[in-house]
């Protein structure tokens, strides 16, 4: 087998040519010097990684001793490779004083969905949570990126492709000048304090640019700072009353982020500079993603029939949640719960949309 490291800038693996002394990284295009070429580069320090937004941040076990991974990797993943297959990850982080209750349930939720609305197979849907018993199928970073890689893999006309994420999100520093605002957006597997996070440079390279003309992904990313977690080159802005336009967001760059014809859609929980909620505002009684569950209930409830008609619902359900209990807003209490009750201010969560290419949201209808 081809030996492998790790990018020490984004942490993308690499495959290594035999005797190659360097290599150069597809995605940030920072040159590695090889003198083990076996072995991967030592983690990045806890101290050098954000800390994430209040849906965030693990504490990981000791390390193990030895120099041995303490899980053995199955490399089984579904055999199945239909037309319809989906790859659903929900962290909880448990056991850490970041703990999300509503993660797992919108994996699960969202497998339903797929199931029994959109006749994806069982076989064909691939779950990555932490309560997972198969050591390939807990969200670590190495086997997000092999689910991934999986989902896109043999891809053909006709496919549809999901991938949902409900978990943290975080923001790093853009280093290579494709970020408007100057921030990569992130997303933050299981052990991202010792083996970083997944950048949205990685996710475009991994999800979005190879995907062949016909086929189409659909990404439901439900975390903090997710407005352009892949980095598509099309943001829509959709102000309150539903009326909308399409941002270019192609790099001054000029590095291409699109599809290699292929469609990618990406629905997320807030925009870049916001957070998301994990409460039971909207689900009563459970706890659940606010962006999970509002895409959820806004297909169930026939709200579903274009993009524009779901954004819209979706928004409009977590706006109607903001209500009042006690004379305080329930998103104010929210913010005072995650921070100790130290802290007052307001929480503003708008679903987002942004797209491969530019389409009218109110023609278009969404399927999976």
């Amino acid at each position: 087998m081809m030996p492998v490291v790790n990018c020490p800038n984004c942490r993308k693996t690499l495959r290594l040519p035999a005797g190659a002394q360097s290599i150069r990284c597809t995605t940030c295009n920072a040159v590695s010097r090889i003198s083990n070429p076996t072995s991967f580069p030592p983690p990045l320090p806890s101290s050098s990684l954000p800390s994430p937004g209040p849906r965030s941040s693990y504490a990981p076990p000791p390390p193990p001793t030895g120099g041995s991974s303490p899980l053995v990797y199955s490399p089984a993943l579904p055999s199945a490779h239909g037309p319809k297959r989906a790859v659903i990850c929900g962290i909880s982080y448990r056991d850490s004083c970041y703990e999300l209750e509503g993660c797992i349930k919108d994996a699960k939720y969202m497998k339903y969905l797929l199931v029994n609305r959109f006749n994806f197979p069982e076989s064909s849907i691939l779950m990555l949570t932490d309560e997972e018993t198969d050591p390939s199928k807990i969200p670590t970073i190495r086997n997000l990126r092999r689910a991934m890689t999986w989902l896109v893999h043999g891809c053909q006309p006709g496919d549809s492709l999901v991938f949902h994420f409900s978990g943290h999100g975080s923001q790093i520093r853009d280093i290579d000048g494709d970020e408007v605002d100057g921030y990569d957006e992130t997303l933050c597997p299981l052990d991202f304090e010792t083996e970083g996070m997944l950048v949205d440079d990685e996710l475009n390279a991994t999800l979005v640019r190879p995907l062949p003309c016909g086929a189409r992904l659909h990404a439901i990313i439900d975390c903090c700072h997710s407005g352009t977690a892949l980095d598509l080159p099309f943001v829509c802005r959709m102000d309150r009353n539903g009326r909308y336009g399409w941002e270019d967001h192609n790099p001054p760059s000029g590095i291409w982020k699109g599809t290699n014809g292929g469609e990618v859609i990406s629905i997320s929980g807030c925009d870049d500079h916001q957070n998301s909620a994990d409460t039971s505002a909207l689900a009563e009684v459970i706890s659940a993603g606010a962006m999970t569950y509002s895409f959820i209930q806004a297909i169930e409830r026939g709200a579903g029939a274009t993009y524009g008609s779901l954004l819209n619902a979706m928004r409009n359900a977590i706006h109607n949640a903001d209500t009042e209990i006690d004379g305080a807003p329930l998103t104010t209490l929210l913010i005072m719960l995650l921070t100790g009750g130290n802290e007052v201010r307001s929480l503003t969560q708008e679903p987002q949309l942004s797209s491969s290419e530019a389409f009218d949201v109110y023609s278009k209808p969404f399927y999976l």
